[in-house]
C-alpha cells in the first residue's frame, strides 16, 4: 500500500515536489499522505490530512497577542473592604 503526496507550495511559497509514501529510508508504516496544504509528510494515520494551511492551526491554538481592556479593574479574592465608606 502507498499514497502519493501531491506537490505544494510551503509556507515560504517554495514549490515542494510530489512524493510517494512511505518514503525511501522512512518508516514502512507511514503509507498515508498527512499534514496540510502547505506542509505534507508521510504518516500511519489515514485521517491525518487537513485541507487547509498549517498556519490556520496556529491561529486556532495561539493566544491573542494584546490584552483586551474590558474596562473593569480586577481585585484579588479576600481583598475587598466590606462596610468601609468612601469619603
Amino acid at each position: 500500500m502507498s499514497a502519493e503526496c501531491s506537490s505544494y507550495l510551503n509556507a515560504d511559497k517554495v514549490l515542494v515536489s510530489a512524493f510517494s509514501c512511505p518514503r525511501s529510508g522512512g518508516d514502512a508504516r507511514a503509507v498515508y499522505c498527512c499534514g496540510f496544504q502547505d506542509v505534507k509528510y508521510c504518516c500511519d494515520d489515514p485521517h491525518g490530512f487537513f485541507p487547509y494551511e498549517h498556519s490556520y492551526m496556529w491561529w486556532l491554538s495561539t493566544k491573542p497577542r494584546s490584552k483586551l481592556d474590558t474596562g473593569l479593574s480586577l481585585q484579588m479574592a479576600g481583598s475587598e473592604t466590606r462596610g468601609a465608606s468612601v469619603c
